[in-house]
């Protein structure tokens, strides 16, 4: 979906307040230039801070624990946002950037390599959006929104997991 410059205009509808906070991932929906780039190196050191605390035994349940509450709440908060601005998928709306930059990071190593790899693959599967997520952004409100990340994210866990595999990362 393509975001305009201008899909930041609010319109005669309002979105909670928790709803904006959430679909601007505590503002980094906020930040230019390129806030789904923003959004998504946010979710990275979000995931690096948070797993450099955990036992490595943890990573997996957690991320994927964080991945399920990112959607489910994103969803909706999404939804809210879009239509209290009017735009489909406005630019400020980040939180499907972070649902589906972490997708990305299953299993991926707290090393700078792994977490950088994994980041510009995120952000490229998400700006090309490959066959079959294009479709995926076709679905109504914040799914469609959400969801087309999460394909994106799947794409950059497995090119990320077959780099891994032939330590091309070192």
């Amino acid at each position: 979906m393509s975001k305009s410059p201008t899909d930041t205009a609010a319109t005669s509808s309002t979105a909670p307040g928790w709803a904006t906070l959430l679909a601007t991932f505590f503002g980094a929906g906020r930040l230019r230039p390129g806030p789904g780039t923003w959004g998504s190196l946010a979710a990275a050191l979000l995931w690096w801070l948070l797993a450099s605390h955990l036992p490595a035994p943890w990573h997996l349940p957690v991320i994927l624990a964080l991945i399920l509450v990112v959607t489910a709440i994103g969803i909706p908060a999404a939804t809210l946002e879009s239509r209290r601005c009017g735009a489909k998928d406005p630019s400020h709306v980040v939180i499907d950037e972070v649902a589906g930059q972490l997708v990305t990071l299953i299993a991926c190593p707290l090393l700078w390599k792994p977490l950088l790899a994994g980041f510009i693959l995120f952000r490229a599967f998400d700006i090309l959006k490959p066959p079959p997520i294009r479709r995926l952004e076709k679905l109504p409100d914040g799914t469609g929104i959400v969801v087309d990340d999460l394909g994106a994210g799947v794409y950059g866990l497995v090119v990320l997991q077959v780099l891994l595999h032939f330590h091309v990362l070192g």
